[in-house]
């Protein structure tokens, strides 16, 4: 992060134009002082916002329309989510810390504004006091990790799916990731070895990716409101007292699979070495880690969940870690067209260590459902029926 000095000796490129000139128009009557990139985003591209007069800066996000074809409807969800998650907290307000980003209004009061490129830019509000992290620091962490989602799900768990516009029709439907990397695989020539490694692991597990959409399609899965991309740097900790604070990056937020939520968390989590570490052998997923977790995440959402969707919680962790491994790696085959990279090779090394920890998922089977199971006869009351 530069500092003040730094940014303002740093030369004005057009893209840093831009964003100047889009801060203005969520900056009211008071200016914009300094701009600098905040967080380390795989999509959008984010910047802090200060201003002259205003001790509060703001978030400033240019909003990735490759990926976002429909950023308009991205806002629409996002500002339902913020007017039904602050009137939740108006009622029943938690005894302790938890914001919600407010989306800034234009001069025009709007809740977006487009450029002359026809990039769209939207305003939040900073949570202040906070930091992430891309690794479990301790058990307190790991708790809070949980507890963030939860408290999320919890403020989500009445708003009805008819509200929310499916913005990304597809996400989070592991067999259509399996169908584009069974295409763009076909179009690849003279693989290396750790591509040729890559597609040996898919194969481990192609077979049993549709269980979440199956038991979807038989009634055994709701689906609900989700966050969609709630991994472990996406959740807020107060750097006072070291609790979850907020969830942020709230573009996914739509109608599905809360166990798609549930999953990321966990896989993003209990990976000790982190997602960009360059020792993928070693990844490893660490089911203490993962009960700490879902402890965490249990003691506040235990009260939407229903029996029979504990018994799809492995089944979650394993299948979305797949599918994040299947999108690295064949965003990677078609040469890196998604996901934001600093190196050519970098989403095949992202690909390597969800695939290896999914690897690391499938031997500990017994053990995770072991501690799901647990974790069930503890929190669920709901006696549900088999699915």
């Amino acid at each position: 992060m530069l500092s003040e000095t730094e940014q303002l000796q740093s030369p004005i490129t057009p893209a840093r134009a831009a964003a100047q000139q889009a801060a203005q128009q969520f900056a009211g009557h008071d200016i914009v002082q300094t701009l600098h990139p905040l967080g380390s985003g795989n999509i959008n591209d984010t910047y802090l916002v200060n201003l002259v007069d205003t001790e509060q800066p703001f978030v400033l996000q240019r909003i990735n329309t490759s990926v976002f074809p429909n950023p308009h409807q991205v806002m629409d969800n996002l500002c339902q989510f913020v007017h039904h998650a602050g009137q939740r907290l108006d009622r029943m307000p938690p005894n302790r810390r938890w914001e919600v980003p407010t989306v800034l209004r234009t001069r025009h009061n709007q809740h977006h504004w487009t450029d002359r490129q026809g990039n769209v830019w939207r305003g939040l509000s900073f949570v202040r006091g906070t930091t992430t992290f891309d690794t479990i620091q301790n058990q307190t962490h790991a708790v809070e990790i949980g507890y963030g989602l939860g408290c999320f799900h919890n403020l989500l768990s009445d708003l009805p799916t008819n509200r929310l516009t499916d913005t990304l029709p597809g996400f989070h439907i592991t067999p259509n990731y399996l169908h584009q990397y069974d295409a763009v695989l076909a179009k690849a020539t003279a693989l290396s070895l750790e591509e040729r490694h890559c597609c040996r692991l898919i194969a481990n597990h192609r077979a049993q990716l549709s269980v979440l959409e199956d038991a979807k399609a038989k009634g055994y899965l709701p689906v609900r409101s989700i966050h969609g991309d709630p991994k472990i740097n996406n959740i807020l900790i107060d750097t006072a007292t070291g609790q979850a604070a907020s969830l942020i990056d709230l573009d996914t937020v739509k109608p599905g699979l809360v166990h798609y939520d549930i999953g990321d968390c966990l896989r993003s989590s209990c990976n000790p070495l982190g997602e960009e570490t360059q020792q993928w052998q070693a990844v490893t997923f660490d089911v203490e880690l993962c009960g700490t977790v879902l402890q965490g995440y249990l003691s506040t959402a235990s009260n939407f969940l229903n029996s029979v969707e504990y018994n799809y919680i492995y089944d979650a962790i394993w299948v979305i870690t797949v599918e994040l491994g299947l999108r690295f790696f064949s965003d990677h085959l078609a040469g890196n067209v998604y996901f934001k990279t600093q190196r050519s090779d970098q989403n095949l090394a992202r690909a390597l260590v969800q695939l290896q920890l999914a690897e690391s998922i499938r031997t500990q089977q017994r053990d995770i459902q072991a501690t799901i199971s647990q974790l069930k006869a503890d929190y669920c009351s709901d006696t549900g029926y088999a699915a």
